[in-house]
């Protein structure tokens, strides 16, 4: 079996691509003044994560609307599929800013309503309840919350729902307070009196 060597200088392929012909040939120092000290740095891995927003409640992640950061493949393989989420664009940033816009104009006109009703019914006075009267001040039966929507509505032409009413309990004639939650932010104060026939 043959054998063969090769060596550096004689290699027609490192001659050829690699070097020079006269660097070869040349004196081995000026070899080493040459060449270039090569630096491999190793880089982490990259993580690959998108920013999305949900187009859903998705349990343990977040709520409709919300601007999430979440790995690639998890939005890639279960998240897009079924339809929980999207890529978040400049214009469906522009869209979401526009839609919470409108959504706290909406909050706002609410509540100037709300504010603007509890006026109404704070300027009113009182609502007078006839109830057929009893011993002393007893009256039969009590005043309910249903009995002042009705009167609210035949004063004033406003339709008010009996659950936001607070009523104290009335079994006696005299005045009272009821309070009419228009709002969160916003209770109406009202005087209801009661008195005998």
């Amino acid at each position: 079996m043959a054998s063969t060597s090769l060596s550096w200088a004689s290699s027609s392929f490192l001659q050829n691509h690699t070097l020079p012909k006269n660097i070869i040939n040349s004196d081995t120092s000026k070899l080493s003044d040459r060449t270039s000290i090569l630096t491999v740095v190793a880089q982490k891995k990259a993580k690959k994560v998108r920013k999305i927003i949900l187009k859903e409640d998705v349990n343990l992640l977040g709520k409709k609307g919300q601007l999430l950061d979440v790995k690639a493949g998890y939005f890639r393989n279960y998240l897009l599929p079924m339809g929980m989420a999207q890529i978040v664009t400049p214009g469906l940033i522009k869209e979401m800013k526009l839609e919470d816009d409108r959504i706290e104009a909406e909050k706002k006109r609410v509540k100037d309503e709300a504010l603007q009703l509890a006026q109404i019914f704070e300027t009113v006075g009182a609502f007078k309840v006839k109830r057929k009267g009893g011993k002393g001040k007893q009256i039969f039966g009590s005043v309910t919350a249903q009995d002042l929507v009705d009167i609210i509505k035949a004063q004033l032409q406003r339709d008010v729902d009996k659950r936001i009413v607070s009523l104290p309990e009335i079994r006696e004639t005299g005045e009272y307070i009821a309070e009419l939650k228009l709002h969160p932010d916003v209770t109406a104060r009202v005087r209801v009196t009661v008195f005998a026939n």
